[in-house]
């Protein structure tokens, strides 16, 4: 950020103008009902619909298996209509899939809301990356390190409020919640309604009155290092599960720890996301820096790693240093490869076919929350020498992917805007 950046005000300072700060709003709403919601899911489930726990377990793995294919989806879609309008359809779509939970507790019926739900926030959560890569242009870096902090406050907010309705208890409360999260949906869809179409790559203007015609736009699916890039980022991002998952099992299971640490962790996670994330993306703005941050990461995944597998060597307060030592390194390395992330996922697209390799790098995220699990729980199995194999594997795919997108990364930066010439 420049010194004259620095000295203007705040909302001149946020990427995107007007719309990019609404759709930061939009953000914080949005987020907020997923915090509301993401925690006591399972919960609901179980003591509102009266399900069985096997039932919990499948209704929620298939819903989201489901809900993969809204990603890729709705990034082709988006490449051909307004993505302003397709977002604002999807928030919609997953506020009807949250309230139609309330009318029944027969398990076909839920899975097919529940599905219809995950396909709207999946598709949702790939066109607002795709909304802020066009409205922010060269500085979507540091607009997505906003979004990301501004989604973390709100998440936290929502967590919060959920902690209160469960602290209830009652049908009520748990059902407020859901109706909570559906609102904020419809919400930010009306937000979204008010927000422009940014300038989109995928349409040229041609013709002597400036007619926009769309752009036939490249296959992600056939782009072979796209879909390696995308494979190894499905691995970088197994941090989510680690933190989540691993964490507080790894703790109850395997160390001489309180319980207690988990969730005070998870705090700090929180903290030092909201803290961080905008200052570090500093570091990730161009593609040739993001790519050599790769190091770095690496050996945030390393440390973590090694704390987590050190943290059963001793007594408890080696376990709570070991512990809050893997924390911090592993938040760091959260924070490091979203910024790595944000631009390299763009850089390496083409620029006439955004939204439809946003929608195959969504996959990633998908990926990982349905494998990520089960992979953390084989490696706690495995005991402390699991950990730091899978330090070594992550260090491992920090190198591959250095090496696989350094000569895709010699072509001109795709952050800057292509210029459409019209016939005269």
């Amino acid at each position: 950020m420049s010194q004259q950046q620095r000295r203007a005000p705040l909302k001149d300072r946020i990427p995107g103008g007007v719309d990019g700060r609404r759709m930061l709003r939009i953000t914080f709403v949005d987020k907020t009902g997923n915090g509301l919601w993401t925690a006591t899911a399972a919960l609901y489930f179980t003591y509102v619909t009266g399900l069985s726990i096997a039932q919990v377990g499948s209704l929620m793995a298939l819903s989201a298996g489901i809900g993969v294919v809204g990603a890729p989806l709705a990034g082709r879609i988006a490449d051909r209509l307004p993505v302003a309008r397709v977002l604002t359809a999807a928030q919609i779509l997953r506020a009807a899939g949250s309230l139609a939970l309330l009318t029944t507790d027969h398990y076909a019926a839920l899975l097919v809301f529940a599905a219809l739900a995950s396909l709207g926030d999946r598709a949702a959560n790939v066109l607002t990356k795709l909304y802020a890569t066009r409205a922010a242009g060269p500085d979507r870096v540091r607009y997505q390190a906003l979004s990301r902090t501004v989604g973390n406050t709100g998440f936290a907010i929502g967590g919060l409020a959920a902690a209160v309705a469960l602290g209830i208890g009652t049908t009520t409360a748990y059902q407020s919640l859901l109706i909570g999260n559906a609102l904020t949906s419809l919400t930010a869809a009306l937000l979204t309604l008010r927000c422009g179409e940014p300038p989109s790559p995928s349409r040229i203007v041609t013709g002597s009155h400036g007619e926009t015609t769309p752009v036939r736009p490249a296959n992600p699916w056939r782009d072979r290092t796209y879909l390696l890039y995308t494979a190894t980022e499905t691995i970088l991002f197994l941090d989510d599960a680690i933190f989540m998952v691993g964490l507080p099992l790894w703790i109850a299971h395997a160390t001489d720890a309180p319980h207690g640490l988990a969730p005070a962790l998870l705090v700090l996670n929180n903290v030092m996301v909201v803290a961080l994330q905008i200052p570090i993306a500093r570091f990730g703005t161009t593609t040739s820096a993001a790519r050599r941050l790769l190091a770095p990461l690496a050996l945030a995944f390393v440390v973590g790693a090694l704390a987590l597998s050190l943290s059963t060597a001793g007594g408890s307060k080696t376990a709570i240093a070991a512990l809050a030592t893997a924390a911090v390194a592993l938040t760091l390395a959260e924070i490091v490869h979203a910024t790595i992330s944000w631009e390299l996922s763009v850089a390496l697209a083409p620029d006439t076919a955004q939204g439809a390799y946003l929608g195959v790098h969504g996959l990633a995220v998908s990926a990982q929350r349905s494998a990520g699990p089960l992979v953390v729980a084989a490696v706690i199995a495995a005991g402390p020498l699991g950990w730091t194999v899978v330090g070594a594997a992550l260090a491992a795919t920090c190198a591959a992917q250095h090496r696989l997108v350094r000569d895709r990364l010699t072509k001109p930066p795709l952050s800057v805007p292509v210029v459409t010439l019209s016939e005269h």
